[in-house]
């Protein structure tokens, strides 16, 4: 008995839920209810430092926009075009206004063309609008980038004083270049080890303060210095 009274209380609520929300759903395709239209468009990102203007206004819709006569699509399209985002999701909400997330790049290094700084992720993205001036405590790049610049900028930071900038050599090492004109040509296998051993020698003999020209570590059985 009284399972069977359960079963009906439960049956009878399922009813009254499924009619209230159908009643909801055509109202709101109908244009009626606060649910309707868009009122708001909360945006949220992985990281609480960053400038979300640029997203705001890719964000943006006309007001008295419907919420459903919105093409969630399209516009996490526009979001996820903005400079700087890494992924984005669009949502619409139960009372008609759109969530929306991103999860932004951060920069690691810059990159330059010689006369701007780019901002750059560490897997070598340009995530930013360039400037004229380099941010000296930032590791500069030029030329081609491979898929992952973590560990040699991580590395390099470590010279971040001497160093004028880092290139990518024939898709297989890297060459360092010091604001005193010295060619660090770094190996192919392990280079943040060589760049570790440089550091060392640095330290006991003030290498990169002598008047030489190469410091060429390709071979990990010598190091030769012009």
């Amino acid at each position: 008995m009284k399972k069977s009274i359960w079963f009906w209380l439960c049956f009878v609520i399922a009813i009254v839920f499924a009619v209230y929300f159908s009643v909801r759903i055509a109202m709101t395709g109908m244009g009626h209810g606060n649910s309707a239209y868009v009122n708001n468009i909360s945006i949220t990102a992985d990281q609480s430092d960053k400038d979300l203007t640029a997203i705001v206004a890719a964000a943006t819709i006309t007001p008295n926009t419907r919420s459903y006569s919105v093409d969630l699509d399209m516009l996490n399209k526009r979001v996820a075009n903005v400079p700087g985002v890494k992924k984005s999701a669009v949502r619409r909400m139960p009372n008609g206004n759109i969530s929306v997330k991103v999860a932004l790049y951060r920069a690691v290094a810059l990159w330059t063309d010689g006369q701007n700084y780019f901002p750059l992720s560490d897997d070598g993205t340009i995530i930013n609008k360039p400037a004229e001036v380099r941010d000296e405590s930032h590791v500069v790049f030029r030329g081609k980038l491979p898929e992952d610049i973590s560990d040699i900028t991580n590395a390099a930071h470590n010279l971040v004083g001497n160093l004028d900038y880092i290139e990518w050599i024939e898709n297989r090492r890297w060459n360092m270049y010091t604001n005193d004109g010295i060619l660090i040509m770094l190996p192919e296998e392990n280079p943040t080890a060589a760049i570790g051993t440089l550091l060392s020698l640095d330290n006991t003999y003030n290498l990169l303060g002598k008047d030489i020209k190469m410091i060429d570590m390709r071979d990990s059985a010598r190091i030769l210095i012009k």
